[in-house]
């Protein structure tokens, strides 16, 4: 796999997990789960994303 590839698999793969992620987020915060460990590692999790596609954008990878 060239860098190309590997970039965009590592893309992709980010943002399905993000958008995972969130789901898992809305189905906890409807059970009333927001201060559950699991609640709180995905809210840790989707902050580190937001950080990753910011950078991307930064350096235009990503639109």
């Amino acid at each position: 796999m060239d860098r190309l590839a590997a970039f965009e698999a590592m893309l992709s793969d980010l943002r399905k997990q993000s958008d995972h992620e969130l789901k898992q987020m809305e189905r906890l915060k409807a059970e009333g789960k927001e201060k559950s460990a699991t609640y709180r590692q995905y809210l840790g999790n989707r902050l580190l994303y937001k950080t990753i596609l910011e950078l991307y954008r930064k350096y235009q990878l990503t639109d």
